[in-house]
């Protein structure tokens, strides 16, 4: 019976070692920064400082992010 029971930790393990892995890859991508402003990486335009204050490591505009979740189905 361990032997069953090592056995599923270990899948356990790497099952969730795997999605830690697949969610930190689909992470926010790198910040703009031009002249002291963080701009939209996809648009270019100076993102809010609302948005930033939300999201301080936001790298997309509040539009762009939009269309960013529509075309992955977010």
């Amino acid at each position: 019976m361990p032997d069953i029971l090592d056995h599923a930790t270990d899948l356990e393990m790497r099952q969730r070692q795997s999605a830690l892995d697949k969610a930190l890859k689909h992470s926010e991508p790198e910040q703009d920064i031009r002249d002291g402003m963080v701009v939209c990486i996809d648009c270019a335009t100076p993102i809010q400082p609302a948005r930033l204050k939300a999201k301080p490591n936001a790298a997309r505009c509040i539009h762009c992010q939009q269309i960013e979740e529509q075309r992955h189905g977010r």
